[in-house]
């Protein structure tokens, strides 16, 4: 029977979501429609239905001389007037319709104006008092600050670190960490980011993010809080499994407060990540908050996991302004070679040049390097020197495929080969009898571990290097310490044989930052404390809405967003039901989004489109005379073409590019 309520109640609220996102939607389309209909009537126009959606009429009622619908495709509506019909664009010319006075068509250029357009002006301040709402409730969105910035992408070479807080791009205000993705993705050419460091210091950079994806980025993510997390649904944890703070899970729990590390008071996610950096060779003390008390939890380091591979290093791949490096003279494409006379590929494990070169931190170090010389097929020998500073090995890491490894002390990235140069004698790999020498094909990644197969809808992950591009190797041995109890099989080219073996710790002194806590992300609440307050900050977000869907559209036509970023209705209701169950106000917010969405695009100059009408309207206007039935039925199909074809492409794009629906 406690099942059975469970099932109920889990399937209750899901039909609660589905009821609030149709009739949110239902909204935004009723009250497009409702504008339409009521300037029509204003005007004496005899409108003879009014419907939401498309297709075969579900349900209706005639109230006076209109009909009112409900119909099957709920993707839109329509007020059907005598004298305008889309689907019959020859009514505009046809001499008894325009002989009826209550005919749309026999009206004036400008009450045919206001009738066209009161759909669009209905959605703005319908969209303008959504958001108003919503910002009345409160609206939960995650600050505009830094959490991470990955390694090798235009805001990690400008220096941008964890914990920065961009305050203004490209001359536009900065409220959350949506506007920085906005103001990214919808630019052209260098942006101008203004904002501050955690230490309080200001910083003014210009930034040409990376257009090599399906839409522009400078690769920053949003900040963590310090307040633990519990994930999952079947099985729900705050740890990682098998991650020291595994061993005292029941130590945190969510909603718990992280406030201190060895006893230094922390307020803030970056400042977390420094000391757990810092001290990640050694045991340390977390202060955790829970209610009015604060307890002391002791968590292990987390050592390193190899399997006794040694991998070549490629060449520089990016450097940071200002850096150590930069300022001694290292250069993109410069492949190192030794540090202070010590061989990396031999003696130092280039995988571990982060460490190594922390222990230098405040001394110059002599840096070898093979540089190419233009023109040149061969490689010089350069020494370069610099001092490296005290930034902590692993405060970066390879976050996704494709991500070089850093050494942040001086400032640069570099990625491995996939050539294995050595195989550790007694090492996992060494008795699984993997050749040295040999280039590695794939890395297939699983874990053994069911409470994380569970936990993580992908637990397995396999890497293919099919060219000299793919640059998975710093990524693939990152996930022997992400993925708990991990088997990995390796596929070498040119050998038929694979070999299965599994990561342990090293027995050298190498330790990974990351203890294994889950963590929520940071969030603010944008609330206003009056109606007028909550109307003033609705119409900046109209404002904003209506830029950013200009924006959008500009950078389609010019190709600097690839059309595959679109959605159509399957996704629409995808995210509007997701959006749904984190509450009332980001409903609400969606539905704003999407009527400043259904005005705009409806008023583009598109035949069968309000903004079609329009252009037809100034036409008229201009020079006195009404566009022959012929421009008119010849227009109308063209648009009518067009609108289906983009409707079949976004549904494709739903189902076979973002994922089946469901």
């Amino acid at each position: 029977m406690e099942i059975l309520a469970f099932d109920m109640s889990v399937l209750l609220g899901k039909a609660l979501h589905i009821l609030y996102v149709a009739l949110g939607l239902g909204l935004v389309i009723f009250f497009h429609e409702l504008g339409h209909f009521a300037v029509a009537k204003w005007c004496g126009v005899f409108v003879e239905r009014f419907s939401i959606g498309f297709g075969p009429i579900l349900c209706s009622f005639k109230r006076r001389d209109t009909e009112y619908a409900l119909s099957l495709i709920p993707f839109g509506g329509y007020v059907k007037m005598l004298g305008q019909d889309d689907m019959d664009p020859s009514q505009l010319t046809t001499e008894e319709i325009a002989q009826d006075p209550r005919a749309y068509s026999a009206k004036n250029v400008p009450q045919r104006m206001g009738i066209i357009s009161a759909g669009v002006i209905m959605n703005v301040v319908t969209g303008m008092l959504f958001f108003g709402l919503a910002f009345r409730f409160g609206v939960d969105s995650s600050p505009a600050e830094v959490g991470h910035a990955v390694v090798g992408k235009p805001a990690w070479e400008k220096g941008i670190r964890s914990g920065d807080v961009f305050t203004r791009i490209n001359g536009r205000d900065t409220k959350s960490f949506q506007d920085i993705l906005r103001g990214t993705t919808l630019s052209r050419g260098d942006i101008d980011i203004e904002g501050y460091h955690a230490d309080g210091e200001t910083f003014k950079v210009v930034i040409q993010p990376d257009a090599s994806g399906l839409r522009r980025m400078i690769g920053v993510s949003d900040a963590r809080s310090l307040e633990i997390a519990e994930i999952g649904n079947e099985v729900k944890t705050t740890v990682v499994p098998g991650s020291p703070a595994a061993k005292v899970k029941d130590s945190f729990q969510d909603k718990d407060t992280i406030v201190s590390v060895n006893g230094e008071a922390i307020d803030s996610y970056s400042q977390l990540q420094i000391l757990l950096a810092r001290h990640r060779a050694s045991t340390v003390e977390l202060g955790i908050k829970r209610g009015d008390k604060v307890a002391s939890v002791s968590v292990e380091p987390a050592r390193f996991r190899e399997v006794g591979l040694w991998m070549d290093i490629e060449q520089i791949a990016a450097i940071q302004d200002g850096s150590p490096a930069a300022i001694g003279g290292l250069k993109v494409g410069d492949k190192i070679t030794s540090v202070n006379g010590v061989d990396v590929g031999k003696d130092i494990n280039p995988l571990h040049l982060a460490e190594h070169l922390e222990m230098f931190a405040g001394e110059e170090v002599e840096i070898r390097v093979k540089r190419t010389v233009e023109g040149s097929p061969e490689l010089k020998e350069v020494t370069v020197k610099l001092t490296p500073n005290d930034t902590p090995a692993w405060m970066d890491y390879p976050i996704s495929d494709g991500t070089p490894l850093s050494i942040p002390s001086i400032g640069v990235a570099y990625h491995l080969t996939s050539k294995v140069l050595k195989v550790l004698p007694g090492s996992p790999a060494a008795k699984a009898g993997v050749p040295e020498g040999g280039v590695l094909e794939s890395v297939k990644i699983e874990s053994e571990d069911e409470t994380f197969n569970k936990l993580s809808p992908v637990s397995s992950n396999e890497l293919k290097f099919v060219d000299a591009t793919k640059k998975s190797m710093a990524y693939a041995l990152w996930q022997f310490q992400e993925v708990p109890d991990a088997k990995v099989t390796l596929k070498f080219q040119g050998d038929e044989k694979s070999y299965t073996l599994k990561p342990v710790p090293t027995t050298e002194e190498w330790y990974v930052a990351q203890r294994g806590i889950f963590l929520h992300p940071q969030s603010q609440i944008l609330r206003a404390d009056t109606w007028g307050g909550a109307l003033t900050m609705g119409l900046y977000q109209t404002q904003n809405t209506g830029l950013d869907i200009y924006l959008t559209l500009r950078n389609l036509v010019s190709g600097d967003l690839s059309p595959k970023n679109l959605h159509g209705p399957v996704g629409i209701a995808q995210v509007a039901y997701a959006v749904s169950k984190q509450g009332m106000s980001q409903l609400l917010m969606f539905l704003g989004f999407l009527s400043i969405n259904l005005a705009i695009l409806n008023f583009l100059p598109i035949p069968v489109l309000d903004g079609g009408h329009m252009v037809f309207l100034i036409w008229e206007g201009v020079t006195r005379r009404k566009p022959s039935e012929k421009v008119l039925m010849a227009a109308s199909y063209v648009g009518m073409a067009f609108v289906l074809g983009l409707m079949v492409f976004v549904i494709y794009l739903d189902i076979f590019v973002h994922g089946s629906p469901g």
